[in-house]
């Protein structure tokens, strides 16, 4: 029942945004280290690609708007990470270097031959400068990264799985959804990603938000590459986008000041026109 809740609440989300709902496929992989992963593919197979993946606890459906939008031109794939999603969930490989080495594999399989670009949010931003630390930009296109710290300064605000006070782990999640929204969104949608949201195991959740590296892992990630970059944040990043459009030459940042942490979702349209200018400025003229 919760599949064909959220498959139906995905369909009408496509539909809302676009007037018309693209094609999308449900595959799956089996990682090198066994553990079977889900992705949504949309679009032209032999087109450029784009891979989506999102952020702490959330599925690949959460990227409804841009998977429709995009698949018009592209080979789209959103992923869900281990332990998201429709993905397994297994008792190991919540740390930056195993989920570098699932995004990895995911292009591998179902990349093609060509660069991707990359398009991270959140703890996917983590996700993927993980993945260029520990394996490079010789498969990339470009990388958009949406609403976290990439490691530059001024430093965000210390963000641990903590609660001030003990409250059930359902009651948090619930909490943290409808927070990432500033717009209203359909109470049926948000239930659904709560329930998305919920499968991700407890002790997962917490150990996703506490990587054990030094924020300058992130930084010496970003400053590797030379392949474009768009950053797309809120006003709490604009400290970060200024001084790493200044000292990154290949990048360059939008700041929504009127949207909440999934911007993508609260201000969909000017996201992905934005991301489509900066795809074909930058990346695939």
């Amino acid at each position: 029942m919760r599949t064909i809740r959220i498959s139906f609440v995905f369909l009408l989300l496509l539909v809302c945004q676009t007037g018309i709902a693209q094609t999308v496929q449900s595959r799956f992989i089996l990682t090198s280290d066994g553990v079977r992963l889900h992705y949504l593919e949309a679009g032209r197979r032999h087109a450029h690609t784009i891979l989506f993946v999102p952020g702490w606890t959330m599925p690949a459906w959460v990227y409804g708007p841009q998977i429709t939008y995009f698949a018009r031109s592209y080979h789209v794939i959103a992923l869900d990470p281990r332990g998201q999603g429709e993905s397994e969930a297994p008792p190991t490989g919540y740390e930056p270097n195993r989920r570098a080495q699932d995004i990895a594999e995911v292009i591998a399989n179902a990349g093609g031959r060509r660069p991707v670009v990359v398009v991270g949010w959140s703890l996917g931003v983590l996700d993927t400068l993980a993945y260029v630390r520990k394996y490079g930009d010789a498969r990339l296109a470009g990388l958009v990264l949406i609403d976290n710290s990439v490691g530059e300064d001024p430093p965000p605000a210390p963000h641990r799985y903590q609660r001030s006070a003990p409250v059930p782990h359902d009651i948090y999640m619930r909490r943290f959804v409808r927070s990432m929204f500033r717009k209203p969104q359909p109470e049926e949608y948000i239930e659904s990603l709560t329930e998305a949201a919920l499968r991700t195991p407890e002790f997962a959740s917490a150990e996703l938000l506490a990587y054990p590296v030094p924020r300058s892992y992130w930084r010496e990630a970003i400053y590797s590459t030379l392949k474009p970059i768009l950053y797309a944040v809120r006003p709490g990043f604009a400290g970060q986008a200024e001084n790493l459009t200044r000292r990154h030459p290949s990048a360059e940042s939008v700041v929504f000041a009127d949207a909440g942490h999934a911007l993508f979702i609260d201000e969909a349209a000017r996201f992905n026109a934005t991301m489509e200018d900066f795809i074909h400025r930058r990346i695939w003229p």
